[in-house]
């Protein structure tokens, strides 16, 4: 059995995939958190300085959507041909599309700027987004790609919670199929299992000027 070692701040974010995926899978995982402060240190250990990183078997790689999709394929979960597993590629980079246009957003320290994001993100980026992905998910019978399970289910579910905490509000209300997409991943016993047991960590929220926490369940 191969071991494994997650390194990432105390957040869900990127790293929640990986979590998701071990989890389903039934494998025990070293989950290494670590505050901001401590981050300059052990930057200098990780590949291209990059988190996070999953260490198997001694060897450490980074990248949260190689190592997703490499865990896909170790439980089954990537497609059953080349064609399929395409399918799934398009949907989970479409979903980082989606992300960077939150991340733009909710990190932008001038406040004017991020005021004057808000509208056009929530008002039309969002709805564009997720329009599409919930007829992705009609289509596919409550999945992204395939009319099946798969890695990129895990990683759209496991990575909506911290990008709903950016947006400030639940972004699945009103769009019926991506519910029913979110909940077969949270109805999987493995996933339940990890959600319940899961620690409750910081997640940072930036106010200008400053990096602030709230307590809440990630």
């Amino acid at each position: 059995m191969p071991s494994y070692k997650l390194s990432y701040f105390t957040l869900t974010a990127l790293a929640e995939p990986i979590r998701f995926l071990l989890s389903y899978m039934g494998e025990e995982f070293e989950d290494f958190r670590f505050n901001k402060e401590d981050w300059p240190a052990i930057k200098q250990t990780m590949p291209f300085g990059k988190v996070p990183a999953l260490e198997i078997d001694g060897k450490v790689v980074h990248q949260s959507t190689p190592i997703s999709r490499y865990l896909g394929k170790q439980a089954k979960l990537a497609g059953k041909n080349d064609w399929e597993a395409l399918q799934i590629d398009v949907a989970v980079d479409t979903l980082h599309d989606m992300r960077l246009a939150i991340v733009h957003y909710w990190y932008d320290e001038d406040e004017e700027s991020r005021a004057k994001k808000y509208g056009p993100l929530v008002n039309e980026i969002l709805p564009f987004y997720l329009s599409k992905f919930d007829e992705l998910a009609k289509e596919n019978n409550g999945y992204l790609a395939n009319c099946e399970l798969s890695w990129g289910d895990l990683y759209f579910v496991a990575i909506s919670d911290y990008l709903n905490t950016m947006l400030g509000f639940d972004f699945y209300e009103g769009y019926e199929n991506l519910k029913r997409l979110r909940d077969n991943v949270l109805s999987l016993p493995k996933i339940q299992e990890w959600i319940n047991k899961r620690p409750k960590k910081d997640i940072p929220i930036r106010f200008p000027g400053c990096w602030c926490s709230v307590k809440k369940s990630c």
